[in-house]
């Protein structure tokens, strides 16, 4: 674990922009990474540089082969990210526009006819994509109901409602409302059993700093990611499809390569920076294992990571030293029960006598960065079946420490006291 190697944790801080401070407000603890991580501070670097380059990747010069060279050891990093041997890595507007178009393109692309499938869990990103794309190719849109007690979707649950009549499937990584994982390798063998044709696309974007991505070994046809919530920054999502799904129509530049999935000229700058978090995994990992392979030192840092945050997890649902946790005060409901297993990096709750968005303010007064969510589109269909409007989500990352998760427990203990 992160924390139990001798100064591996302040190396890990120190990568960071804004870890302990924020550059308007102050110090603060940073519990809000669910809604965008710290960034890398070679990212910031990185950024810096590719915002004043003019030239276009490719042209006939050095700055152009130059830049080329940077997207194509960018697409390289994303294969490697992915574990993708197979299929196209590309760059688009966000993670939410990339489901967008892998929906798309597989609704379009997918036999005529059948049905469409995802849950109540995912986030609107795919089950709005989901609902258009149903209407506009005449299909109806199946919404397996996820447990609101344990606040995910099993593999039974979806097999419930399954027939060869599946086209489309989409299936949500991590709950960015009750930070509970799916087993997405599950309910894809457990779609493939039924309706191996369909077409399978997963919502990554709350997974992808909390564990290793392995498209290989989960069976799926496409997978998108958000950066900026992966230590990266704004402006740009990236997205892996299969060989099967990239075989599709899909919008693109009439004459163009046919397996093309980037429209018009994309900032080299993202791809660098995509090179940059990858760099950042390579060398954590390397804290863990000293294997010669790179994506086996992704690995060992995703493991690595996913420790460090089940250990923070524990201290915040069953407290730490002589503070109690959120699942022993008075007063305090947990979105999602109190398991640890399984849950990534949220931690979503509220506190009887108390309105969600005041006790975020009073958590900001006190240090500490948090964040509402609401019963609106983005988390209604999660809160509303537990009778709450809104609830706080406080979401963690392998950078935060077991004494930031103790002030905050001593902020809500005397609250909840």
């Amino acid at each position: 674990m992160i924390a139990d190697t001798p100064g591996l944790m302040d190396e890990v801080r120190s990568r960071f922009s804004h870890v302990d401070a924020c550059p308007f407000e102050g110090p603060r603890i940073f519990f809000e990474n669910a809604g965008g991580a710290l960034h890398l501070k070679k990212v910031a670097e990185t950024s810096a540089f590719h915002a004043s380059i003019p030239d276009n990747p490719g042209r006939v010069n050095g700055a152009g082969q130059r830049l080329q060279e940077i997207v194509d050891a960018g697409k390289a990093d994303m294969r490697l990210f992915f574990n993708a041997a197979g299929g196209r890595v590309f760059v688009g507007e966000s993670g939410t526009e990339l489901l967008f178009r892998l929906v798309r393109t597989a609704a379009l692309g997918a036999e005529a006819g059948g049905v469409m499938i995802g849950s109540t869990l995912e986030h609107p990103a795919t089950a709005s994509a989901m609902a258009r794309w149903a209407g506009i190719t005449g299909r109806a849109v199946i919404r397996v109901p996820h447990d609101d007690a344990t606040g995910c979707v099993g593999v039974e649950a979806y097999r419930a409602h399954l027939t060869p009549e599946v086209r489309v499937a989409t299936i949500l990584h991590t709950s960015p409302v009750t930070g509970m994982a799916v087993d997405v390798g599950g309910v894809a063998a457990a779609i493939r059993e039924v309706a191996p044709e369909a077409l399978i696309v997963v919502d990554g974007i709350q997974h992808a700093s909390h564990g290793a991505v392995d498209v290989a070994a989960l069976g799926v046809d496409g997978y998108a990611v958000s950066p900026y919530k992966m230590f990266s920054r704004h402006g740009y999502g990236v997205a892996w499809a299969s060989d099967r799904l990239t075989a599709c129509a899909k919008d693109q530049l009439a004459g163009g390569p046919e397996d093309n999935w980037e429209l018009g000229t994309r900032d080299a700058g993202a791809y660098a920076t995509f090179s940059d978090v990858v760099a950042y995994l390579d060398w954590l990992g390397g804290r863990f294992d000293d294997s010669a392979d790179r994506r086996v030192r992704l690995e060992a840092a995703g493991r690595a990571i996913k420790a460090h945050e089940a250990a923070l997890t524990r201290a915040l649902v069953g407290g730490t030293g002589n503070l109690p946790g959120l699942g022993g005060m008075a007063g305090v409901t947990l979105v999602g029960g109190d398991a640890v297993e399984g849950r990534e990096g949220v931690v979503s709750f509220r506190l009887a006598g108390w309105a969600s968005a005041d006790l975020v303010e009073h958590l900001r007064q006190n240090g500490i960065r948090v964040h509402t969510r609401k019963a609106d589109h983005y988390s209604g269909s999660v809160l509303r079946p537990l009778g709450m409007d809104d609830c706080v989500r406080l979401s963690i990352c392998h950078y935060n420490t077991e004494a930031e998760v103790a002030r905050f427990l001593s902020v809500m203990q005397a609250l909840a006291g």
